[in-house]
């Protein structure tokens, strides 16, 4: 799985869940719409979106996605077309949130994220862990092997359906 594009860097810390999607729009349990309110809790979050158009990835400081558990924060991202986030770092249940829904989550060092806010193309390929900004040298992150297979496989959902043939054939067995 290759997943490329332009950057949206975001140049805060500690994003928190808030920032990402508002409380006040959680009233959905379904991802329809989402995206339409990214970055709303954000000061800049329009004026980043509006000088980024159509950017696949976001590059951002230490922690994001902290605060309260959002699923919602995830759906966000991706319905507004978002592939990957790169940080040095994500709250736990964020980085959760976003291998259950495909949402490819990279942890690079400090100094390397910060490096690639000013990049204009970003190729990261899963499978084989590494990532290209603008056709520089590969920088190699790692992905849980497990989560990672639900990325690959479309998120948690459809890794697990993709399973039922085995599980039944194993139940068949017993």
């Amino acid at each position: 799985m290759i997943v490329e594009g332009s950057v949206l860097p975001v140049r805060h810390a500690n994003i928190d869940t808030d920032q990402i999607i508002p409380a006040r729009y959680l009233t959905r349990i379904d991802t329809a719409g989402m995206g339409e309110h990214l970055f709303e809790g954000m000061p800049d979050g329009a004026t980043l979106l509006a000088e980024h158009p159509g950017a696949t990835i976001v590059v951002a400081r230490e922690n994001f996605g902290c605060g309260s558990s959002r699923e919602h924060a995830a759906w966000a991202l991706l319905g507004r077309g978002f592939k990957a986030v790169i940080a040095p770092s994500f709250a736990r249940i964020f980085e959760e949130n976003a291998y259950t829904n495909a949402l490819v989550p990279v942890v690079l060092s400090p100094d390397v994220a910060e490096g690639l806010m000013s990049a204009r193309h970003v190729v990261i390929d899963v499978a084989a862990e590494t990532l290209r900004a603008d056709g520089g040298e590969p920088v190699a992150f790692k992905l849980d092997p497990l989560r990672k297979q639900f990325v690959l496989g479309g998120g948690f959902l459809q890794y697990l359906n993709a399973k039922i043939p085995a599980i039944r054939s194993w139940e068949a067995a017993r």
